[in-house]
């Protein structure tokens, strides 16, 4: 005897997609990643001095987005960072256009700001503080990706090798590699020929080891973080059958 033909609602509901699961915490984890990324690049060209290194103000900021890179991949899985990293590097080309666009526009004959009395001398300001050379603005996107992807990368197949266990020897290794890439592929694309090769070199040691150091800092508050994502999403994402590609979009 033949088993029954499914009735047509049963075949509907046999043939639809799975649903995606939707997460309560993901979207606002996303726009700080993207917010502090954002941020980073503007206040990068100041350049401040800590114990005598020389480091560009972004440090203060920027070594946040690497740990939110950690926080996604360890709750929401490689696929989402994925997604995440790409929003971050598409948002920071809009505002870098923005704001090279917002200086290619004609300046009022009214406009000073601060002590600068003239708007030509208002102009030389923004475009001081606000321009990028088109040589940095290529080493810090392929900084910013290399670096990202490779966090990302090294945290979730960490993940399947400690079974989910010593977070903190995940989050801190996928740093030493992220950071890692990331100080020498900015430094070198943006100084070589610029700055000799030892002061190149001790230049993406400082950024290295400050920003190495600031994720060790900051791992207690990483765990609060994560195991309160965890909790709250009911979500802990182990990747074993991800593609690992940085320019796949599937989930």
């Amino acid at each position: 005897m033949q088993p029954p033909r499914p009735g047509r609602n049963e075949r509907l509901f046999m043939n639809a997609p799975l649903e995606r699961k939707a997460y309560r915490y993901f979207t606002p984890v996303t726009a700080i990643f993207v917010t502090v990324l954002v941020i980073s690049n503007i206040i990068a060209v100041k350049l401040v001095s800590f114990w005598g290194l020389t480091l560009p103000a972004a440090v203060i900021l920027f070594p946040i987005s690497y740990i939110f890179g950690d926080i996604l991949t360890e709750v929401y899985g490689y696929a989402n960072a994925r997604k995440v990293i790409w929003t971050g590097f598409f948002c920071n080309l809009l505002a870098v256009a923005a704001i090279w666009a917002g200086g290619l526009l004609p300046y009022s004959s009214f406009w000073t700001i601060g002590g600068y009395t003239s708007p030509a001398s208002a102009q030389q300001a923004y475009t001081a503080i606000l321009g990028f050379t088109p040589r940095l603005l290529v080493a810090s996107f392929i900084a910013y990706l290399c670096g990202e992807f490779l966090n990302s990368f090294v945290l979730a197949k960490l993940k399947l090798i400690t079974a989910g266990k010593f977070l903190w020897v995940r989050t801190i290794s996928s740093t030493i590699v992220g950071e890692g890439v990331d100080a020498a592929i900015f430094i070198t694309i943006a100084f070589a020929g610029i700055l000799p090769t030892g002061a190149l070199l001790t230049t993406i040691l400082s950024q290295w080891l400050f920003k190495v150091s600031y994720e060790v800092l900051a791992t207690p508050l990483t765990y609060l973080v994560v195991n309160f994502l965890k909790k709250k999403e009911n979500e802990d994402y182990f990747d074993r059958d991800t593609n690992f590609s940085p320019v796949s979009f599937r989930s």
